[in-house]
């Protein structure tokens, strides 16, 4: 008869090999994040995490109990995270910018099952945050307060922006260190006049609409309209549209999001769209690039002039309005080719969903 001690001893001698933890390929890039077609069991597993992207991300899991992430990954770079994985569902995401690359579409989840037939049915692939559930926002916003025109100068926060500015590509920083030395985020303001209302809707990754409406008067006496009518489907050169409309984001200055030649601000809305403009009652030739954003203030009640690197804090209620030419077409008779107005005191409502 076998004892119980002879059993012990046997397997003192022939320890029962542990599994290595199976490894998931993972892959960052903006705005997404890619797994292969892979069945993950539960256990112990290893991501190996790839940053493909232009700016720095991370990797957070998160369920079951568990939330563990990487550090930060830079350009190029990458990183292994092993947890330890119930049956279940998981969110993937990167929490880079207080979670704004995930609101940004840097999420995903995961299906863990030992069963074979899930494992054929449900593949850890990448799913749309609107295929869990997301809802549809919308949200009315009107411009009030003093309405001023910013006109091109340098940026007052150029130092603090260099640090980040340095860790972009190449053709990034020589536009960056551009506008920073005289561009459109200046403390070069004028008191001006006009108004704004624009109702946006988020309808997750696809289907988002946007309508606005603004007409102002810019420091030089022109006479503007703009009819905001389509959400900007495609990139401008370092400034993706992240799906034409977009609630709740954190980003500019050292979020690594957008352009650092912004203070670091939340917004209730940011959209990126096309319309039409005149000048004088005379319609200029191309369909324009817009973006608006409802943001925490970051310009002082006196002057106007930028008061903050770190603006997110402040309450909701600066309106801004940014009209560029599209590309390859000439640049808008106005100081430095393009439009940007804020309106200092505005609001923005909830809206009820549109089907």
């Amino acid at each position: 008869m076998v004892t119980l001690m002879a059993i012990a001893i046997s397997l003192a001698a022939h320890p029962v090999p542990r599994r290595a933890p199976a490894e998931v390929e993972v892959t960052l890039r903006e705005w997404k994040i890619e797994l292969p077609a892979q069945p993950i069991a539960p256990g112990a597993v290893t991501f190996v995490v790839n940053n493909r992207g232009t700016v720095p991300h991370a990797f957070e899991v998160e369920g079951r109990g568990l939330e563990k992430e990487t550090a930060v990954i830079l350009p190029g770079a990458s990183a292994r995270l092993t947890v330890t994985l119930k049956a279940g569902t998981y969110e993937l995401y990167c929490p880079v910018g207080g979670d704004s690359h995930k609101h940004l579409g840097m999420v995903t989840h995961v299906r863990v099952s030992s069963a074979p037939a899930a494992a054929a049915t449900h593949r850890a692939m990448a799913m749309p945050a609107a295929a869990v559930g997301d809802e549809v926002r919308g949200i009315h916003v009107v411009g009030a307060g003093p309405v001023i025109q910013i006109l091109p100068g340098p940026f007052p926060f150029a130092d603090s922006a260099a640090a980040v500015i340095r860790g972009r590509p190449d053709d990034q920083r020589e536009d960056l260190t551009h506008k920073a030395e005289m561009g459109p985020y200046s403390n070069h303001v004028a008191r001006v006049d006009g108004t704004f209302t624009v109702d946006a809707f988020d309808h997750g990754a696809v289907g988002d609409s946007v309508h606005g409406v603004a007409a102002f008067t810019t420091a030089d006496g022109a006479r503007w309209t703009l009819a905001l009518d389509r959400v900007q489907t495609k990139d401008i050169p370092f400034n993706p549209r992240f799906g034409g409309v977009i609630m709740g984001l954190y980003y500019h200055g050292v979020s690594m999001v957008h352009t650092p030649l912004v203070p670091t601000i939340r917004s209730a809305v940011a959209l990126w769209g096309i319309g039409r403009l005149t000048r004088n009652g005379v319609e200029v030739p191309n369909d324009v690039f817009v973006h608006v954003m409802l943001l925490s203030r970051t310009r002082r009640r006196s002057d106007f002039a930028l008061e903050c690197w770190d603006c997110s804090k402040h309450p909701i209620e600066e309106l801004q309005l940014q009209i560029t030419p599209a590309p390859a077409t000439p640049k808008l008779d106005a100081p430095g080719g393009v439009l940007f107005l804020n309106w200092q005191q505005s609001t923005g409502v909830a809206l009820k969903a549109r089907s």
